[in-house]
């Protein structure tokens, strides 16, 4: 049988290593997809793979609740998507990184992020292209992006981001106060409750 740790091996161990606030430090870009109001006094940047199971955990569990919350309503916090593929054990990571920022130059990020989420065991690349047309994307546009590897550098670059910010494992996320750099940072598919600890710990 398949016993022992199948299924954990991409998250960190829950115990938080003592970090200084505002000692993460997370470049944000210009290009990064953001979730919610783009002048949100706090972000939540989320460091994810999509073929990571936890991470699709974290989508519909913490992530739901945060779309929900006041917090995302009133416009205080925002969600920003870095990539961090595991591709020594998700070897569609990568690829399917660079399908999302080939969606989001026709501005479907989110809607392409929530299908691979949903379709997280098929993703191929003939999948990836799939996809593409079912949420309306102009395909041709969509596979010569994919197929010309245009956004490998952009994933590789913000996989070095995601180790730099002290991430181990996925989903890795930083909460960041915009207005004075205070930052701190939560691991693992963890429950909503845990970010709002982090959010009112960086106010």
């Amino acid at each position: 049988g398949s016993g022992g740790s199948a299924g954990t091996e991409d998250i960190v161990a829950p115990t938080p290593q003592p970090s200084a606030i505002g000692s993460v430090k997370v470049q944000i870009e210009d290009n990064d997809p953001i979730l919610g109001s783009e002048d949100a006094k706090i972000s939540i940047v989320e460091f994810s793979d999509f073929q990571c199971p936890f991470c699709a955990r974290a989508h519909t569990g913490a992530l739901a609740d945060f779309k929900n919350s006041d917090y995302f309503k009133n416009g205080d916090v925002n969600l920003i998507y870095k990539h961090f593929p595991l591709s020594s054990i998700h070897p569609y990571a990568q690829k399917a990184a660079e399908a999302s920022l080939c969606a989001q130059d026709q501005d479907k990020f989110w809607e392409y992020h929530d299908t691979l989420f949903l379709n997280q065991g098929s993703l191929d690349t003939s999948s990836l292209k799939a996809y593409a047309a079912q949420i309306g994307l102009d395909t041709g546009a969509f596979n010569s992006c994919l197929d010309g590897d245009d956004k490998k550098s952009e994933v590789l670059k913000e996989l070095a981001q995601a180790t730099a910010a002290g991430g181990r494992g996925t989903p890795y996320f930083v909460i960041i106060n915009n207005d004075n750099g205070d930052s701190t940072a939560v691991s693992g598919a963890v429950p909503w409750s845990n970010f709002e600890a982090a959010i009112s710990s960086v106010i």
